[in-house]
């Protein structure tokens, strides 16, 4: 299995900012420029159907495609980008985090693969917000 690369402190400095601090999905797409992304099934995304705190929601993507950047976008949230992950060629597209949801929203993946987007997107219902604005 491969691992995540890791990026320089010349390459964090360069980091998207504006994509993080965007306030709707349309503008993350922009941001992380990601137009056309179209659907693909080959994308795994394992999310609850619902989740009673929102503070800590485990999900997971694995797929088959060989992704060189993978991102995790939640609809509704005060600030929809939540992960923004560039991977080495040789490392399985697979990823395992927690995250904050503050309503039941759209949760979107979406895979870099030979410089084109494709996604996944599952709903998580959230009855006790894990966001504060």
């Amino acid at each position: 299995m491969g691992h995540l690369g890791f990026i320089s402190h010349a390459q964090a400095k360069d980091w998207n900012k504006q994509a993080f601090e965007g306030k709707s999905l349309d503008a993350v797409l922009k941001l992380i420029d990601a137009s056309g992304v179209v659907k693909n099934s080959a994308i795994q995304l394992n999310a609850p159907d619902i989740s009673e705190n929102g503070s800590a929601v485990q999900m997971d993507v694995t797929s088959n495609l060989k992704a060189t950047e993978i991102a995790f976008i939640i609809e509704k949230n005060p600030n929809p980008l939540v992960g923004h992950f560039f991977l080495q060629p040789s490392t399985e597209s697979f990823l395992e985090l927690k995250v904050k949801i503050a309503q039941t929203s759209n949760v979107y993946v979406l895979m870099k693969v030979d410089g084109k987007w494709y996604s996944a997107v599952k709903e998580v219902r959230v009855t006790l917000g894990g966001c504060v604005a």
